[in-house]
């Protein structure tokens, strides 16, 4: 497994607290930033299905900025190179 040098800035790290404890944010919302806190000071990096959700959020036009925001940080820490 490759090591994750990538790790959430500390503002996308305020950003994913804030979503979590947010009762009205998206499901979606939430699983990004679970797994942009995930990635915080550690060498994890994102999953498979994590990319997918990312790359959708990125495409769409639904999702508010701070979702993008997280979609995009999530997607940047991918390290491994997915067929």
């Amino acid at each position: 497994m490759a090591i994750n040098k990538k790790q959430t800035s500390p503002k996308i790290t305020t950003l994913a607290v804030k979503t979590m404890n947010n009762k009205s944010a998206s499901k979606i919302a939430k699983s990004l930033s679970g797994s942009a806190l995930s990635q915080t000071n550690t060498s994890k990096q994102t999953s498979a299905k994590m990319e997918t959700i990312a790359s959708k959020v990125l495409n769409s036009e639904k999702y508010s900025k701070e979702t993008k925001s997280l979609a995009g940080t999530v997607l940047s820490q991918a390290n491994k190179k997915r067929k």
